[in-house]
């Protein structure tokens, strides 16, 4: 569309009728309303005379649909009513040359959300032909909740495939998991966390069912105290088998995976221009052929992959400073993806589209290209400031002379998994702080009854098979809670662990509360129970994050002091 051509409806410009939508971030076809059509039609230009409007015939009462009219838009011929403020015939003042490039660079955006509109099947068909699938099985979930939080985990492998990547290093790698980061986002999107975990890093890769290509499951056997990037690619283990082996070692579920390799870091920054890196100091390095001076660049390309890739020139020239140097580049190249110059602009926007989807691969639950999108829009509602990079607190591995594998660092490595899990943020939201208000910690403050007064009946709601008697028999065992009895399942799964009661039970449950280590979020004041004995019984169901009996569920507040952190709104020199 242009100022001169038909996307123009009198003196209304395409600039002025595409609106940004904030909460949906897209484009939005917003009309004024059109005028009641003049009995006496306006003639087309080049109509036959005794047909003004220049249609074919049709029979009484029917009417032919106009073949170019856009949805939502008056019969080309309509008589528009012209906008508040404006007489028909009044000369339009010329605009300033600033204004016309403002107007032409809306008609353009007009004309790009146009062309998708009516041709926007085939285009998401074209770009979920770009993205390829991998089925995981039960590993991945089956679709996304814009409700809930959740947790990817992208995986960059090592994989030299691609245009101009067989000369990196080992070009025979199966591609295992050489760069791995869970990125957990928080159910009011206040909030982000990525965790880096190291390659490196010694775990146990549990048993992996992995799809072959007749259909059927194949089960790869585990293996103890190997490497973290091992759970990819080894014995031809698929991302299946890493999202298992993070939630054996974290405790975390991923959601999803994304997994890119060599070609994204390259694609990515060319399509948005180039990411803005600093580094403090002046790198030559051989290996990666990363060639700067010191000060701030803008890389893309060939240059931006030598960038993430090298470990020889940052720090101790060790795989843990690589992962800094990612992590610093990732936040420049999120910053970069959501500023007003790409997401203002249509040809950078498209070229994003493609190099992203033609650079991933995903699991089945996450397919479509509408879904891709939707986890887009969902991470853009965090501000950059609250999107925390850290990595896996770990030590040198104690059982090696020459230091080349990690192993956990405890306990501020599971005090992080534990905030992760508990969607507990690792920067200073305003929200999070206000998470639980005062009301609902009050919950916690009063007089306890003695255990041997509790009356409970307890449900399993989506915890481990077992794990409601397991809770009795520690209840009563080594508790003395011995008014209590085990119910088997709950009517509905829950994700949380709660705790019901009625108000002069309160104390009771406080009681419990200690017992369990249930956070006072847990607690639904509300109605009890009867139980067996026709006794008011409060009423304790056991959700999926119930860890086993005498595991406390009560996050960390904060993030241990020593963890390494750095948010995503900060650039800082690479040293």
């Amino acid at each position: 569309m242009d100022a001169q051509g038909r996307g123009r409806a009198d003196n209304i410009d395409p600039a002025d009728q595409w609106v940004l939508n904030p909460n949906t971030g897209e484009y939005e076809l917003r009309l004024s309303p059109s005028a009641p059509q003049s009995s006496v039609p306006r003639p087309r230009r080049g109509a036959p005379p005794g047909n003004p409007q220049g249609r074919t015939r049709t029979t009484p009462g029917s009417r032919e649909p106009d073949p170019d009219a856009l949805p939502g838009q008056r019969r080309r011929g309509a008589p528009a009513e012209p906008p508040p403020g404006r007489r028909r015939g009044r000369t339009k003042p010329k605009k300033g040359k600033a204004k016309k490039i403002l107007l032409w660079t809306g008609g353009s955006m007009a004309l790009v959300l146009v062309a998708v509109t009516g041709a926007g099947y085939l285009y998401l068909k074209h770009l979920e032909g770009n993205v390829s699938t991998v089925d995981v099985g039960s590993a991945a979930k089956n679709g996304f909740s814009k409700n809930d939080a959740f947790n990817i985990l992208i995986i960059g492998t090592d994989k030299r495939t691609g245009k101009g990547n067989s000369g990196y290093g080992d070009k025979g790698s199966v591609g295992h998991a050489d760069t791995n980061i869970l990125l957990h986002v928080s159910k009011d999107r206040t909030n982000a966390t990525a965790l880096s975990i190291p390659r490196d890093l010694i775990v146990n890769v549990p048993d992996c069912p992995t799809k072959q290509a007749d259909g059927t499951t194949k089960v790869i056997g585990g293996t103890e105290k190997v490497r973290f990037n091992t759970s990819l690619g080894q014995e031809l283990r698929d991302p299946g088998c890493t999202m298992l082996t993070v939630k054996e070692l974290t405790g975390i579920a991923p959601d999803h995976f994304m997994m890119v390799d060599f070609n994204a870091v390259k694609t990515l920054t060319s399509a948005v221009g180039g990411v803005d890196v600093c580094v403090g100091k002046d790198i030559n390095d051989e290996k990666s052929h990363l060639k700067l001076t010191k000060g701030p660049h803008k890389l893309e390309g060939e240059q931006a992959l030598a960038f993430v890739r090298t470990r020889h020139s940052f720090g101790f020239g060790g795989d843990l400073d690589r992962i800094k140097v990612q992590q610093q580049f990732l936040g420049s190249l999120a910053r970069k993806m959501t500023s007003s110059d790409t997401l203002t602009n249509p040809a950078k926007l498209l070229d994003l589209a493609e190099a992203a989807t033609n650079a991933l691969t995903v699991d089945q639950g996450i397919k479509k290209v509408s879904t891709l999108k939707d986890i887009a829009l969902e991470l853009k509602k965090v501000p950059t400031k609250n999107i925390t990079f850290t990595t896996v607190p770990v030590n040198d591995n104690p059982a090696e002379k020459i230091k080349a594998t990690v192993v956990l660092r405890e306990p501020a490595a599971g005090q992080l998994f534990q905030m992760i899990n508990d969607d507990v943020s690792l920067t200073k939201v305003k929200q999070q702080k206000k998470k639980e208000s005062a009301a609902v910690a009050a919950r916690l403050k009063g007089t306890r009854s003695a255990a041997s007064d509790i009356r409970v009946d307890i449900y399993n709601g989506g915890a481990p098979g077992g794990s409601a008697q397991t809770t009795l028999n520690w209840l009563q065992n080594t508790k003395g809670v011995t008014k209590s009895s085990q119910l088997g399942n709950a009517k509905e799964t829950l994700s949380k662990t709660t705790l019901e009661y009625s108000p002069d039970q309160a104390d009771q449950a406080r009681k419990l509360a200690d017992l369990m280590g249930l956070p006072a979020s847990a607690m639904k004041p509300g109605q009890s129970e009867k139980n067996a004995q026709g006794l008011p019984a409060i009423v304790l169901t056991l959700g999926k994050d119930f860890k086993g009996a005498g595991v406390s569920l009560t996050a960390p507040t904060k993030a241990p002091e020593d963890i390494q952190k750095a948010t995503a709104d900060k650039q800082v020199c690479s040293t």
